[in-house]
């Protein structure tokens, strides 16, 4: 493990313990990014927000069409923060309401040079969305992306063009007390952290059949 990496994450949030059961030669920034509902009424500096956003820039994508775009709203700007807050599901709107920042994601759906349809610009935003979250978390904040956003309302109220689909909404910030959470989201802040074992996602070559690691 490079040292480097290993010193530039140092994960100062109150949620070092909740970490997943993740076997140890897997880098610990895996083992200690997740999404909590809970944020903490603390605002994110710009110097850490343009390292998450500058870390999301460098994601790979096909032809290196970058397709992603973010919009994004803090709660120092009242009137935007609520407007975006106002995109998100009442789902989320209760919850991501804490969150020091919203964003918004979209991505482009032709390439810029030839016009043609980009059929993997949604799977790319995804990509620069997990280094976002990644950095975040490297930075000892937190990131959680939602798909419960009304994309239509995104459009019309951010001016977001045509040829870019609305595809996530994320909150960031440092995590909070769960505590101020109401049911069922606390009982989900505190639940054990599970994925499906790698049996079930990794075949050797062909459907169905595990790869044997």
């Amino acid at each position: 493990m490079s040292s480097a990496i290993s010193t530039a994450i140092h994960f100062d949030g109150p949620d070092t313990k909740r970490e997943a059961d993740i076997p140890p030669e897997v880098h610990d920034i895996f083992r200690a990014r997740w999404s909590p509902r809970a944020f903490a009424d603390r605002p994110v500096s710009d110097r850490d927000l343009k390292t998450i956003l500058e870390a999301a820039r460098w994601a790979a994508s096909s032809n290196n069409e970058q397709p992603w775009r973010f919009l994004v709203a803090r709660k120092s700007d009242q009137d935007r923060f609520e407007k975006f807050l106002r995109i998100l599901v009442p789902f989320n709107q209760s919850w991501a309401k804490s969150a020091p920042v919203l964003i918004i994601t979209a991505a482009k759906r032709t390439f810029s040079q030839s016009g043609a349809e980009n059929l993997h610009a949604r799977h790319d935003a995804g990509a620069a969305l997990a280094h976002l979250a990644l950095q975040a978390t490297a930075l000892g904040l937190h990131a959680h992306s939602m798909a419960g956003f009304d994309a239509n309302k995104a459009r019309n109220e951010l001016g977001i063009p045509e040829d870019y689909e609305p595809v996530a909404a994320v909150a960031l910030g440092y995590w909070g007390s769960p505590d101020d959470l109401a049911e069922p989201y606390r009982s989900r802040e505190l639940g054990k952290r599970e994925r499906k074992p790698l049996k079930d996602l990794v075949f050797d070559g062909h459907w169905d059949e595990a790869l044997s690691l």
